[in-house]
This record gives C-alpha cells, structure tokens and sequence, in this order.
C-alpha cells in the first residue's frame, strides 16, 4: 500500500467519490493471486473490501468493481460512506470468519 498526493480529479474504485490526500491502490485481483492491476481507492474503502472478503473471494467473485459494489455488505457500507468527505477515516470492523 502506498500513498500519494491526489491530482486531478482522480476518483475512488469502490465508492467513486473523489479521492482525499490519502490514496492507497488496491488490486483488484490479489497480488497473491497473480493480480498486477491496481487502482486508487480511499483507506476506509481499502480496508473494508479486505475485512469483508479474503483473497480468494476477491479473486474468483469480486475482481469486478459493479460485483463488489452489488455484495450486500459492501452496498450497505457505500451508503453509509456517501456524503463523508473524501479524508473521512473510522475504524474498520475485522473479516468475518
């Protein structure tokens, strides 16, 4: 995970809301799982979709944005998170086992 200064109008790949001063990039496929492809997401977004999925959910059902975003745990967070502004940050709840 690393962080860089938001440019632009960059936006975030779970939630679509623009991004703050903190960035982190997510791969959509794991890299443990032979993803190389990342895309810029907030901390609080990053962090839920990987308390919520392991990485072989990740990998074999929600390597597609519209499928994670449609996960009911995941939509019920997005509302939640909706008009936060983009540096909001809060304690993300742990993987449910």
């Amino acid at each position: 995970m690393s962080e860089i200064e938001a440019e632009g109008d960059e936006r975030c790949f779970l939630c679509g809301r623009p991004l703050g001063k903190r960035i982190e990039w997510h791969h959509p496929v794991p890299k443990s799982r032979g993803g190389r492809e990342t895309r810029p997401i907030h901390p609080i977004c990053h962090r839920t979709v990987h308390a919520t999925f392991d990485n072989k959910a990740l990998e074999r059902r929600y390597a597609d944005p519209d499928a994670l975003r449609a996960q009911p745990d995941i939509a019920a967070f997005l509302t939640w998170i909706a008009d936060k502004n983009p540096d909001f940050h809060a304690p993300t709840r742990k993987r449910k086992r």
